[in-house]
């Protein structure tokens, strides 16, 4: 079993709850973890038996260029996509962090994390 991590992808995105958020955006950071069986890759070195990194990466840029309300929204099809694109994968995880949302205080960021 194999485990890819694609860690520290930033975008500028329109999630959120509140009318604003979707019509000015903001900065989101995502991290994915993928694991598979990986031992035809591993046995061939053939990209065509392994998970293409690059499809994953447009994959999750695709999605977040869809504007959600909720970031468990965003995620979900996230996982939902990445599972339908490689049915070779056994479980994903999505962590998507919002930047410096809009909560009244000094916050870094807010994150939700699933997994499928």
């Amino acid at each position: 079993m194999a485990r890819i991590s694609l860690e520290g992808m930033r975008f500028y995105a329109y999630h959120g709850c509140f009318e604003e958020e979707r019509r000015v955006g903001t900065r989101f950071e995502l991290s994915c973890e993928l694991e598979y069986d990986a031992s035809a890759a591993e046995e061939t070195d053939d990209l065509s038996k392994a998970i293409d990194y690059q499809q994953v990466y447009a994959i999750i840029k695709q999605e977040m260029e869809i504007p959600s309300k909720l970031l468990e929204h965003v995620a979900r099809r996230i996982v939902e996509h990445l599972k339908g694109s490689f049915p070779q994968v056994e479980s994903v995880k999505i962590k998507i962090s919002k930047m410096q949302p809009p909560l009244g205080g000094n916050i870094d960021k807010v994150s939700v994390t699933l997994r499928g």
